[in-house]
C-alpha cells in the first residue's frame, strides 16, 4: 500500500489534535442541546468515531449513505442517497459528518434532502474542505483541514474501497487512480 502514496499530507497527531479541538468547539456550541450527528458513509466512519468521542455533550450518531463517485476519481454529478431513513429530523439540531468537501455536489444534495425534514438547524462538519475543486458553493461549519488538490486515501478516506485503514491521510500517486 505505502508504495502508492505520494506523500503523508496529515499525520496520525495532527488529525488527532485537530479532531479533539473541533469536538471542543462543538460541544461548547451545542451546550445543553444533544444534536444528530449524521455521518456520511463509507469515508466518514474513523472521522465520526473519533470526533463524536471528542465531543462531551450528549448526541445521537446515525448514518446515510451517499454516493457520486463510484470507483471513479472524479464526481459522476449524480448523488444517490438512501432515502430509507429510520430515524426523525424534524425539529432537531443536526450536524452533517463529511469526510472531505470537495466540489460540494454530494454535501448539496443531502443538505438540501436534509433541511426538506425540517431539522431546527443544520451544520456540516468536514474533516478536509478542497475549495479549488468546488462546483456548487459550500461552506462547512466545522472544518479540519484545507485540503490541496491531490487525490486523497486514509483514516476513513478511499480509492476503489482501498487505502481506508491507513492511520493517516496521504495523497495517492496519479498513476495509481489514472
Amino acid at each position: 500500500m505505502k508504495e502508492d502514496l505520494k506523500e503523508i499530507l496529515y499525520s496520525e497527531e495532527a488529525l488527532k489534535r485537530r479532531v479533539t479541538e473541533m469536538g471542543a468547539q462543538i460541544s461548547v456550541d451545542y451546550a445543553g442541546k444533544t444534536p444528530l450527528l449524521i455521518g456520511v458513509l463509507k469515508g466518514c466512519y474513523i472521522f465520526m468515531a473519533d470526533i463524536s468521542r471528542s465531543i462531551s455533550v450528549s448526541c445521537e450518531i446515525r448514518f446515510v449513505s451517499v454516493s457520486s463517485y463510484g470507483f471513479s476519481s472524479v464526481t459522476s454529478g449524480k448523488v444517490k442517497i438512501d432515502k430509507n431513513l429510520d430515524f426523525e429530523i424534524a425539529g432537531r439540531d443536526v450536524i452533517i459528518i463529511e469526510d472531505i468537501l470537495d466540489s460540494g455536489v454530494t454535501l448539496s444534495a443531502l443538505r438540501e434532502f436534509i433541511n426538506e425534514r425540517g431539522p431546527a438547524s443544520l451544520k456540516i462538519c468536514t474533516l478536509l474542505d478542497k475549495p479549488s475543486r468546488r462546483e456548487v458553493p459550500m461552506n462547512a461549519d466545522y472544518l479540519g483541514f484545507e485540503c490541496p488538490d491531490e487525490f486523497v486515501v486514509g483514516y476513513g478516506l478511499d480509492y476503489a474501497e482501498r487505502y481506508r485503514n491507513l492511520p493517516y491521510i496521504a495523497s495517492l500517486k496519479p498513476e495509481i487512480y489514472s
